[in-house]
């Protein structure tokens, strides 16, 4: 089991259609998703950094965009399922995406915008600090 945060820049504002929730529009800036993987997380971050994949979750429609890059990675591993938890201590400072990423649980969203990387950076490490998670960060 793992937990990530992506730090995705988007260079541009856009309107995205996400899957069935629809047409979104997203601000220029940084937006963190957090996700889980149950296993093989190498193989799940290989796959949100590759451009060539079936559209299936609500974060591949923002990725798919020519304007979307994800800049850091960071993850831990253990046994236990972190994702809300760590997306309920990111909410506290970031701007809530309403339901993106988070239709099988109670969350309000997995994805929250900054205007600043730092911001976004620090927010996610203060997250994992917060819970107490060992974690490490992979630059892309």
């Amino acid at each position: 089991m793992a937990t990530y945060c992506l730090i995705i820049q988007l260079n541009h504002s856009s309107t995205i259609k996400v899957g069935k929730l629809g047409e979104m529009d997203f601000k220029m800036g940084y937006y963190v998703y957090v996700g889980s993987a149950l296993n093989s997380i190498d193989s799940r971050v290989r796959r949100h950094l590759s451009k060539e994949k079936k559209l299936f979750w609500h974060v591949d429609y923002l990725l798919n965009s020519s304007d979307a890059t994800v800049k850091e990675v960071i993850l831990e591993r253990s046994p236990e399922k972190w994702e809300c938890d760590v997306a309920l201590e990111i909410s506290n400072k970031g701007a809530s995406t309403d339901r993106f990423g988070c239709s099988d649980c109670k969350c309000s969203s997995h994805l929250f915008y900054f205007e600043s990387k730092k911001a976004a950076e620090n927010t996610c490490l203060d997250a994992f600090k917060k819970l107490k998670l060992a974690f490490e960060i992979i630059e892309n």
